[in-house]
């Protein structure tokens, strides 16, 4: 197995590479549309690169060689995925930082306001930032049908990406409807509907469909397949709940969000599923107010915070994650792979799971 850093340094300079050539090939259309391809630049740089290692793990975990062109190169699209799926989603969630810099719509809004320009610059922002995830979207495309053009294994590639981005644009879908559906929905069902969300939004396509993905590049068996989707099932629910748990008790400082982000933004998660359990119904009222109110004071955030944990949801959550994370080490104890693979597949779970950002 190869040095993980390696295979990060390759994967920028790969989406570096790309973003220039696309800059060069769009550079008759002037200076006001660089400003797109700018946009991507900085969108596209830092960040863990989680989903590109492990799909290089799933490549090598069927038997591909460490750091081949076409593992690295659709690893690397599946970053470009990623970018667009965070500029769509701060602009989603009105979400003003991403790694401690102006998300992507504020970045373009401030450009707008500096140059002068006429009109609205927070509309300017909000146009901007769809066409950037567009065309973010448009090019993970083009990476992967350029990686896997005349590969054996192409069909069955194309299908789990095609899978990838069904499942994460459904599961976005039905998180931003759960902030105003749970209201007509019975209270028993909140809980489940937060998993079936988590599931779908961020724990196939951040884990489970990166793995597949590039074990399937590889050819992998369907034994190894379904080792490999179970193992990256349970990580990736456990990847989520982590994401949860940051979204409310985060440090500001490792996040590069706002503390208690979620709450300011009415995200129906787990966490919130649990604390209403155990809500009398005034409590339970005055949380639901609270939830979602933008204008919340750091005191307010700090009162929810307060009681998510006195009502033993955090404590549950954490359980949880322990839980899926012993049944995916389970899995993978008695997976049909080389013994360097599962290795690395523990490190990158451990690193999944045991973050603080």
């Amino acid at each position: 197995m190869s040095d993980p850093m390696h295979l990060v340094e390759q994967v920028s300079q790969r989406l570096s590479r790309f973003v220039a050539d696309q800059r060069d090939a769009a550079a008759s259309t002037g200076p006001i549309a660089r400003q797109l391809f700018d946009a991507a630049a900085v969108t596209l740089t830092g960040g863990k690169r989680l989903r590109a290692q492990f799909c290089h793990t799933g490549w090598v975990a069927a038997g591909g060689e460490p750091l081949a062109e076409e593992a690295v190169a659709v690893a690397s699209a599946l970053e470009i995925f990623q970018a667009a799926a965070l500029v769509h989603d701060d602009l989603i969630d009105h979400s003003d930082t991403r790694r401690g810099r102006p998300s992507a719509h504020r970045a373009l809004e401030i450009a707008h306001r500096d140059a002068g320009w006429t009109g609205s610059s927070e509309e300017f922002g909000v146009s901007g930032a769809i066409l950037l995830g567009d065309l973010l979207v448009a090019w993970s495309d083009d990476l992967v049908e350029a990686a896997i053009a005349d590969h054996p294994h192409a069909a069955l590639v194309r299908a789990e990406y095609a899978r990838m981005r069904r499942d994460v644009t459904l599961g976005q879908f039905l998180d931003v409807a759960q902030e105003s559906a749970w209201v007509t929905q019975p209270e028993g069902e909140h809980a489940e509907r937060a998993l079936e969300i988590a599931s779908l939004k961020s724990a196939r396509y951040s884990v489970e469909q990166p793995l597949i993905i590039g074990a399937a590049l590889a050819g992998a068996t369907n034994e190894q397949r379904a080792s490999l989707r179970a193992f990256g099932h349970h990580i990736g629910i456990a990847f989520q709940l982590r994401d949860d748990v940051l979204g409310v008790f985060g440090d500001t400082a490792q996040t590069g969000k706002p503390a208690g982000d979620d709450i300011r933004e009415g995200k129906r998660t787990l966490l919130v599923a649990y604390t209403r359990e155990r809500l009398s119904p005034d409590a339970k009222d005055r949380f639901d107010e609270a939830l979602g109110d933008r204008d919340l004071s750091d005191n307010e955030v700090q009162h929810m915070q307060r009681e998510m944990t006195a009502s033993g949801a955090l404590e549950r959550v954490e359980t949880l994650i322990s839980e899926h994370a012993v049944a995916a080490f389970h899995e993978l104890a008695t997976a049909p792979l080389l013994q360097t693979a599962r290795d690395e597949l523990t490190r990158l779970a451990e690193a999944a799971i045991h973050r603080n950002a």
